[in-house]
């Protein structure tokens, strides 16, 4: 394969990446996996993934679940909602698999976060979310664990 038809396949397949990522932001709530994602932008699973890894840093469910935290976060903040129901309303089938990612991305268990979501009162949402968005514990620095 020659530079430029290498480098033209790359450029597809990035927005077919793309394509199959604003899917995931689209639809967080419903039930997607791998297999579906990638049969949506004509690639196998296994290419799928590991050309998702190597363009975003992160596996597809990784990423999926990264932004169904994001909402969570959003939603526990409002206060009107149940930890329980946060969890089946961002698409998670299991309360204990949605605790466990939620407490390894934020650093601690939806039910403290939601107790302590006061302490965004008065700051816009936009600047909210962008201040408490989760990132993964084992790749932040020390200080910044809670």
């Amino acid at each position: 394969m020659s530079g430029s038809t290498a480098t033209d396949q790359h450029l597809r397949d990035l927005a077919l990446l793309r394509r199959a990522r604003d899917r995931m932001d689209r639809e967080y709530t419903e039930p997607l996996d791998v297999e579906s994602l990638a049969r949506g932008v004509h690639m196998s699973a296994g290419h799928f993934s590991r050309a998702f890894k190597r363009a975003y840093g992160e596996s597809p469910y990784s990423y999926l679940m990264t932004r169904r935290i994001e909402r969570a976060m959003v939603l526990l903040r409002r206060g009107d909602m149940s930890v329980t129901d946060v969890c089946f309303a961002v698409g998670c089938s299991s309360l204990g698999t949605f605790s466990t990612r939620f407490t390894e991305l934020v650093g601690v268990p939806p039910s403290t976060y939601r107790q302590r979501a006061d302490t965004t009162e008065g700051i816009p949402g936009c600047v909210a979310q962008q201040v408490t968005r989760p990132v993964r514990i084992r790749e932040a620095p020390v200080a910044a664990r809670p």
